[in-house]
């Protein structure tokens, strides 16, 4: 009989690589093609605007919106996230962006979910394009659903810099946030 000497140190190892491969999963990896992204995003926004009407609202008063149409989770102790999209302004793409996300704790499972970052001000905007690498701090304003699936663009949401609304979540991990996650400008 045949035993295994797998240490924990390289369990870890294996199931974080597992993780993040699972989390390239269906975000088109190897895809170079800004039509598939456009089309994920434009698909994004009207299901969010279809079922969270107050996202309109929000939108109308943002200078700009980072769509990320898919990102995908996966975490056995280590874990990743990674995703596509596309920052439009005027309801235009603009640019490009990869978001990826590493992470450490207690955590086990996948998920996948869409999020849109809101852009209040127009400094905010800029400090975000001009950034080589920007990355998702503890200051952005989540909106969370009240009233069932509502939301409300309300006058203190819309004095924050920055307002992430995370949807349409599907899988095992129980929550989702771009805290932590670094943007990255792609050309596609």
């Amino acid at each position: 009989m045949q035993t295994n000497n797998f240490s924990r140190r390289g369990f870890m190892i294996a199931a974080g690589g597992a993780g993040l491969s699972l989390a390239a999963c269906d975000n088109g990896v190897g895809s170079r093609d800004g039509e598939r992204i456009d089309a994920r995003v434009d698909s994004t926004l009207n299901y969010l605007y279809s079922n969270y009407p107050g996202a309109r609202e929000l939108a109308e008063k943002s200078t700009g919106q980072l769509v990320m149409p898919l990102i995908t989770e996966a975490g056995f102790g280590l874990g990743g996230a990674y995703g596509r999209g596309a920052l439009r302004i005027n309801g235009v793409t603009v640019d490009y962006y990869l978001l990826a996300q590493a992470s450490a704790g207690l955590q086990i499972g996948a998920q996948q979910y869409a999020h849109v970052l809101f852009f209040m001000t127009e400094e905010a905007l800029q400090d975000f394009r001009q950034a080589s690498g920007w990355v998702a701090s503890a200051d952005i304003k989540y909106v969370f659903q009240t009233e069932g699936d509502r939301i409300s663009a309300d006058t203190i949401t819309a004095t924050e810099p920055v307002v992430a609304m995370v949807f349409g979540q599907a899988g095992l991990i129980a929550g989702a946030s771009v805290e932590g996650a670094k943007y990255t400008r792609i050309i596609p």
